[in-house]
């Protein structure tokens, strides 16, 4: 199993930027042809993006179409959908599950919906559960608070609890956070993967190649979760059934559980 926890955004339309991206250490790689392509760049994106995946790339590479309901997004898929470099496509502003089902309908390459509304936010678990092909789901919080007219970054986090619980609901991986846009803003980062992680998300969109270590770090465990995770594994191998630990903790199969998964995102460092 793996964990990737950096997604690291580019803009279609830069190729010499993409290229410096698949080296700089992103698990995963994501060319966007949506929101960072001025309208008159889509063509050289969609025409760039394609010429670069026509070969299988180092790391996973997915790209992020046009919005579903123009005419852009049926031009991406026709372009990048079946590349051999393509491991996923992203789908911006899903609103429903039908959007997924007929994406799916074209393309055999894992899909991730992007929930950027309120309708969206409403609607998670259905689109969470609306094809096979779906592996996951996340926000777009610049577009969410703008539909939504929040003021403070407080205000998301129904909507967050709400896209984690969806995920987890549909047996999907736990969702990565939205990016953070101040890319000089490295503190303010990392206090917000702090609390993204106590909200359940799992690593992080980024949109600059220095963030990416401070994601990394906040979302690794630390070593003393590290060391709480040994002792409960060694004593449910010992022992079954609910127990008290010496120091007075109590655990039992969901406690074994989460111990087993903090281990396993330690190793995927």
């Amino acid at each position: 199993m793996t964990f990737p926890l950096t997604w690291l955004y580019v803009p279609g339309d830069r190729p010499h930027v993409v290229a410096k991206a698949l080296a700089c250490g992103a698990d995963v790689v994501v060319i966007d042809l949506e929101d960072a392509v001025a309208p008159d760049r889509k063509e050289y994106a969609r025409a760039a993006t394609a010429d670069l995946l026509s070969e299988a790339q180092p790391v996973p590479v997915h790209v992020r179409i046009n919005a579903l309901d123009g005419p852009p997004a049926s031009a991406d898929l026709q372009a990048v959908a079946a590349l051999p470099g393509v491991s996923g496509l992203r789908l911006p502003k899903v609103a429903s599950p039908d959007r997924i089902t007929t994406v799916a309908e074209h393309t055999t390459r894992p899909l991730y919906a992007l929930l950027e509304t309120a309708l969206g936010i409403e609607h998670a678990y259905a689109i969470a559960t609306a094809h096979p092909s779906l592996r996951g789901i996340s926000l777009g919080e610049a577009d969410l608070r703008a539909d939504l007219g929040v003021r403070e970054d407080a205000g998301l986090d129904w909507s967050r609890s709400r896209v984690v619980v969806a995920a987890r609901a549909a047996g999907l991986a736990p969702p990565p956070q939205s990016v953070h846009p101040d890319t000089r803003d490295l503190d303010g980062l990392a206090a917000s993967c702090a609390h993204g992680r106590t909200l359940g998300f799992l690593g992080r969109a980024a949109i600059h190649p220095r963030q990416l270590p401070v994601i990394e770090r906040a979302y690794l465990p630390t070593q003393r979760e590290l060391e709480e995770a040994e002792t409960i594994v060694k004593a449910a191998a010992t022992e079954q059934g609910a127990q008290a630990l010496p120091d007075g903790r109590f655990i039992d199969a969901a406690v074994v559980a989460a111990a087993h998964r903090t281990l396993a995102l330690a190793r995927r460092a």
